[in-house]
């Protein structure tokens, strides 16, 4: 699949699942703005090896006047934004009486609310240049809850209602939006629940297979180049008509 030509933003695209996607979509021909933290030099040099033209801009994604710049960077550098990933994302696992409000708030900001900001950002340029494809990275709690997750699953079941009313409402054009759903991922945030199992006094296999069995049938994570190479279909000419869908990559987690 070539696309050759597209400009993609990717947030919180330094490691995992971001990462993962970044690298397809720069293989596939697309050059690759990313953003977030971490050690950004290694992965531009990564990216770049792909042979296509790749940058960063450090926007925090809880911020609307940061993300307006990385969007406005993005058109200024590179000419336009054709495919946005909204991936960034933060967790914290806590019963509701007792999650601390400033985590809720956050939470909320980058993982519902940005999404929102650079959508509406990015669409107004996408109808000019009469092209565009908008993923917004959900996850299986999107789609089902799970206890002490309230903020992350309230806020990934508000990107799929959003990413269901941005496909309708660019549903005659050829810009198209879609949401992705993964199970479990070995990214930092679920490592960090393997760790905390591991603190409790299970093993680290113990607790990778525990974590696993308790919704993922497959026993097995999803891996984010899979989840790459989905992201890539979606941006093809083969789905244009797949348009406000919640697609599930979760190793059989919702066919229970």
């Amino acid at each position: 699949m070539n696309l050759k030509g597209k400009i993609a933003l990717v947030t919180g695209a330094t490691s995992g699942i971001g990462l993962g996607i970044a690298h397809r979509l720069a293989a596939a021909g697309a050059a690759v703005v990313i953003n977030g933290f971490g050690d950004v030099e290694r992965v531009l040099v990564e990216l770049g090896q792909h042979g296509t033209r790749v940058g960063h801009y450090p926007a925090d994604m809880a911020d609307p006047q940061q993300i307006a710049e990385m969007l406005a960077y993005v058109e200024r550098e590179f000419g336009g934004l054709d495919i946005l990933v909204n991936n960034a994302g933060i967790q914290h696992v806590e019963a509701v009486e007792e999650f601390p409000v400033e985590r809720w708030d956050a939470i909320i900001a980058i993982n519902l609310s940005s999404v929102f900001h650079t959508s509406r950002l990015a669409l107004p340029g996408m109808r000019r240049r009469g092209w565009g494809r908008i993923l917004n990275i959900a996850s299986t709690h999107g789609l089902v809850a799970s206890a002490g997750k309230s903020a992350y699953v309230a806020a990934k079941h508000g990107v799929i209602g959003l990413t269901k009313s941005i496909a309708l409402e660019t549903a005659s054009t050829p810009i198209t939006c879609n949401a992705i759903c993964p199970g479990w991922v070995l990214t930092p945030l679920v490592q960090q629940q393997i760790l905390a199992r591991v603190e409790a006094g299970a093993s680290p296999e113990a607790a990778r297979h525990d974590l696993l069995a308790e919704k993922q049938p497959s026993l097995e994570f999803v891996t984010p180049e899979q989840l790459g190479e989905l992201a890539v279909f979606l941006c093809s000419e083969a789905a244009a008509q797949v348009r406000g869908a919640a697609w599930n990559m979760d190793g059989g987690w919702l066919a229970q």
